[in-house]
């Protein structure tokens, strides 16, 4: 509960403790605890970004981490026991998938293609994470059950106030909708991108029009924390 209760101030603290920002309400999920220590990996600035940091290393959360950090979810929260996620040969350079997975006990059972990290993970309780560097298809999908869920995701500098790096999470945003509009399939379709301040007020201002187009957005805190934005 006290995790809860520190990712709730959190959202809160962003808006004068008031989680009504707007108009649309923002909803922290509260039935899984999602608590992961090492998503984000802090760099050393490049010398034109080192006044425009909190703190004294730039917190990357790379589009990888925000992968498995909503696979988590929809396993933890919604009964989802099979999950594909799509990385590219960036992703996997900057985040160490199986590393990752096997850290939440997840043992790479098999392999897919000819990356190291490409393959079929299972864990004790019989989930499976399906590791598939293939492009075309979304970052991340469920289809099991009858259920279909297809999410896309982007990844950035979580504690910048940089232009360039500010202007590359809003463009995430704008494009994890942009991709999923053009896709023509059934079921759920998120947009899932770093929680900052900057992509939550640009989440609000797009909420509604993308709930009326069948489009959820969730955004992804420095420790797994899923909130989705969703309109009044």
């Amino acid at each position: 509960m006290a995790r809860i209760s520190r990712a709730i101030d959190s959202i809160a603290d962003l808006n004068g403790g008031n989680p009504l920002v707007g108009g649309v309400r923002l909803l922290l999920l509260r039935e899984a605890i999602l608590d992961f220590e090492d998503l984000v990996k802090a760099l050393e600035p490049p010398p034109n970004r080192v006044w425009k940091i909190t703190g004294a290393f730039e917190h990357h959360l790379y589009q990888g981490a925000v992968m498995v950090a909503y696979a988590m979810y929809l396993m933890r929260t919604e009964g989802v026991r099979l999950v594909q996620i799509h990385p590219d040969g960036e992703h996997g350079e900057q985040f160490d998938f199986q590393r990752w997975l096997a850290a939440r006990r997840f043992e790479k059972v098999s392999s897919i293609g000819t990356t190291s990290y490409g393959g079929v993970y299972r864990n004790a309780e019989g989930w499976l994470v399906t590791v598939n560097p293939k492009s075309g298809l979304g970052d991340v999908e469920v289809g099991e059950d009858g259920r279909k869920i297809s999410a896309e995701c982007k990844g950035g500098i979580i504690n910048t106030r940089h232009p360039g790096q500010v202007s590359r999470l809003y463009k995430g945003l704008c494009e994890t909708v942009g991709l999923l509009m053009a896709t023509t399939q059934n079921g759920r379709q998120i947009a899932v991108v770093p929680f900052t301040e900057g992509t939550l007020r640009l989440a609000e201002r797009l909420a509604t029009r993308c709930a009326a187009a069948g489009i959820e957005i969730a955004l992804v805190g420095s420790r797994g924390e899923i909130t989705h934005v969703k309109p009044k």
